[in-house]
């Protein structure tokens, strides 16, 4: 069962939602592949889980947090979630390229499919798709459009030596 609730962001307001005690997504206003809001399941802005996440990206836009601990769980194909695990692991104000993504995967041809997934990612921010960038340092495609993701890539790499 699903269920839904919005909190305020630097961004603009962003869409939570959760699959029982976890989190399943994260949608930004006017998102590229945001699922129709009848897929978000009732409004619960009370459930902790809400809380949680809301307390952690309060303090990631402090600068306060480099590393979510939220709950999460995917829904989406098994290659979209083996890209998706690997995001998690691109550290806190460094970029890597879906070409470096793919070989990282075992799947060095593989990049315009990690590209497709990392466009799929339903846990924005908090799954680091922002971080993948194309393979001469350029910005390409975000599914919260290119000045997000560079105010969120300038944002962490101001913020990288407070920890």
């Amino acid at each position: 069962m699903r269920s839904h609730a919005v909190v305020d962001s630097p961004f603009g307001p962003l869409t939570l939602v959760a699959q029982g005690d976890a989190l399943c997504g994260l949608y930004m206003v006017r998102q590229r592949h945001r699922p129709d809001e009848v897929t978000f399941g009732e409004p619960d802005p009370g459930a902790g889980i809400f809380a949680r996440a809301e307390t952690e990206l309060k303090e990631y836009f402090a600068g306060q947090r480099h590393e979510f601990y939220v709950p999460l769980t995917f829904v989406g194909t098994p290659f979209q979630q083996l890209v998706w695990a690997e995001l998690r692991k691109i550290p806190y104000g460094t970029t890597t390229s879906y070409g470096e993504l793919a070989d990282r995967l075992g799947k060095p041809s593989a990049s315009r499919a990690v590209g497709l997934a990392n466009g799929r990612n339903p846990i924005g921010i908090i799954v680091p798709c922002h971080r993948v960038v194309g393979a001469n340092g350029s910005l390409t495609g975000y599914g919260g459009g290119l000045e997000r993701k560079r105010h969120l890539l300038d944002f962490e790499q101001e913020h990288e030596t407070l920890f």
